[in-house]
């Protein structure tokens, strides 16, 4: 099982030294719409995922020293990477609720929209 949290929760851990790892699912088309801009930012495109499997995910995910949080557009293909991850074993995981587009609009517009 896994957990989820809120786009607040995200933008609080993001302005702080937590360490973690934000992995956004989404297409790399998409990332020129809407982005979130942060050194723990890793992206894994959820096709790049569906070919080459737990493979391609990165080291810093396979290691699971550190939470976790999946993003997409609006919280579903997230969602389902997380309950994914979870019944391969990978523990420590959080699906952002809502995705960057609930993150764009309730708490930073200038990441963007699409």
């Amino acid at each position: 099982m896994f957990s989820e949290i809120t786009v607040t929760e995200l933008a609080e851990k993001l302005k702080s030294d937590e360490k973690f790892i934000l992995l956004d699912v989404r297409e790399l088309e998409e990332l020129d719409y809407a982005k979130i801009t942060d050194d723990r930012l890793e992206i894994l495109p959820m096709s790049r995922l569906s070919e080459e499997g737990l493979d391609a995910l990165p080291e810093s995910v396979k290691s699971q020293e550190v939470p976790v949080y999946l993003i997409c557009h609006h919280g579903t293909r997230s969602m389902q990477i997380t309950a994914w991850l979870a019944q391969q074993g990978y523990t420590n995981l959080f699906n952002v609720r809502g995705g960057i587009d609930a993150y764009a609009r309730s708490v930073d517009s200038s990441v963007g929209f699409y």
